[in-house]
């Protein structure tokens, strides 16, 4: 699924940001998650599988289970969704924008 950004130019808009910057993310790469916007710092508000997610309001988040998290800043609305899969084997390519041309490293991790 391609996410595209319906708001206007200009809108704030939250996202997340993933660390290590791998896609898909998994679980036992040790991921953190922070929350991106405009809104109030520490006001962050995160959702796991579109449920509250321990009412955790803090703008980072280690994850410890698998799982499609989003989170949400006030002013700024509630980002995209970030899977964190379980998977045994991936091939993960990075999380920053590639354009056509552009060389890749892609990571087989097992």
């Amino acid at each position: 699924a391609v996410w595209c950004p319906l708001s206007p130019p200009g809108a704030q808009t939250t996202q997340v940001l993933v660390e290590p910057p791998w896609r898909p993310a998994v679980l036992w790469d040790w991921v953190t998650l922070t929350c991106q916007g405009s809104g109030t710092t520490g006001a962050s508000t995160w959702y796991k599988d579109g449920k509250p997610w321990r009412q955790n309001r803090h703008d980072r988040l280690t994850v410890t289970e698998s799982g499609t998290y989003k989170c949400e800043r006030p002013g700024s609305g509630l980002s995209p969704p970030v899977t964190v899969s379980n998977d045994r084997l991936v091939l993960q390519v990075p999380a920053w924008l590639l354009l056509e041309g552009d060389t890749v490293t892609l990571r087989c991790r097992g």
